[in-house]
């Protein structure tokens, strides 16, 4: 009877244990979770600043005078409009004269010609 009663303590103890192993692996998995999710919280909260000063750099004067010259192409009172045409390339090359001659050939037409 003896036997019994200790081999049944035994078993109950090695079953307590391994619960309670069980349990100190999920709290510590969870603590990763967690570890993980405060890192994401931080970073979003990063991001919502920055959103919140975007925001309220939108609302200025500033921004709006800035989008309307930039987009709408408005201007004050007095002021008055400027188109600078956009040259690409070099402006002595006339794109009638072998615009799309290789390159070789172009350095050829530069230094001896």
């Amino acid at each position: 009877m003896k036997k019994i009663a200790f081999i049944v303590t035994i078993i109950i103890l090695i079953l307590i244990i391994n619960n309670l192993v069980r349990s100190m692996y999920d709290i510590w998995q969870k603590k990763d979770v967690e570890i993980q999710a405060q890192k994401e919280l931080d970073f979003q909260k990063q991001e919502n600043q920055r959103l919140k000063a975007a925001l309220s750099y939108s609302k200025t004067q500033e921004f709006i005078e800035k989008e309307a010259r930039d987009k709408l192409f408005m201007f004050k009172k007095g002021e008055q409009k400027v188109l600078i045409p956009q040259e690409s390339g070099n402006s002595n090359e006339n794109p009638s004269d072998g615009g799309n001659d290789p390159n070789w050939k172009k350095w050829w037409n530069l230094f001896f010609e």
